[in-house]
C-alpha cells in the first residue's frame, strides 16, 4: 500500500486521524516516559507526536516502505529509533518499556497473537508502565473487533490491568492501562 502512496490511510490529512491523535496525546497528560514503544508506527505521523513524551521512543512496523517514511518524518528527532519488526512474533527482547502504544493494530491479530502480545507485555512492560490502545470501532473484516482485541489483551494480564481510562468516541475507543 505504501508503494502506491505515502499516506494510504490518510494519517496526514484525515480529520478523524487528527482528532484521534489529539485525544491519544492528551490521554498521556504531562507524563514523560523514559522508554516507549510504538507498535505499528506506519509513516510516523503519531510517532512524531509521541516523541515529545519519551526520552527514548522505539517505533516498529512490518512495512519497510512505511518505515522509510517514518524515518524521513522523524529524522531530526534524536530520541526516535525506527526498526522493522512484525509484532508480536518479532518483538524487542532486551529492555522494558514504561509506555507501549498500540494504535489501530491489535485487531489485526488472531487470538494466539493476542495471547502472545499479552505475555510479551507482562514481561516487557515495566511495573507502573502504561499501555495505551486506540482502535477503530466501525465495521471491519479484521480477525478481531476493537472490543475483542482489548478484551483478549486484558485476559492475558494477571489479575487484569489497572484501567486508567476507558473512553469511547464516535468512531474509536481509547484504553489506557497501568501494570501493577
Amino acid at each position: 500500500m505504501y508503494a502506491e502512496t505515502s499516506d494510504p490511510w490518510g494519517f496526514e490529512t484525515s480529520a478523524y486521524e487528527a482528532a484521534k491523535y489529539d485525544r491519544t496525546i492528551a490521554a498521556l497528560g504531562s507524563r514523560r516516559y523514559l522508554r516507549a514503544l510504538e507498535v505499528g508506527c506506519a509513516n510516523g505521523v503519531l510517532t512524531r507526536r509521541l516523541a515529545a513524551h519519551a526520552r527514548e521512543l522505539f517505533a516498529i512496523d512490518a512495512s519497510a516502505t512505511a518505515l522509510d517514511r517514518a524515518r524521513e518524518r522523524c529524522a531530526d528527532l534524536k530520541n526516535v529509533r525506527v526498526q522493522r519488526m512484525t509484532f508480536p512474533l518479532d518483538a524487542p527482547v532486551d529492555c522494558r518499556f514504561d509506555l507501549v502504544v498500540l494504535s489501530e493494530v491489535a485487531y489485526y491479530w488472531g487470538s494466539d497473537d493476542l495471547a502472545l502480545a499479552a505475555a510479551w507485555l507482562l514481561s516487557h512492560l515495566a511495573i507502573d508502565g502504561e499501555l495505551l490502545m486506540v482502535h477503530w470501532t466501525g465495521e471491519t473484516d479484521y480477525p478481531q473487533t476493537a472490543d475483542e482485541a482489548v478484551e483478549g489483551l486484558s485476559a492475558g494480564f494477571e489479575g487484569g490491568p489497572e484501567v486508567l481510562r476507558a473512553e469511547r468516541a464516535a468512531q474509536y475507543r481509547l484504553d489506557l492501562w497501568r501494570r501493577r
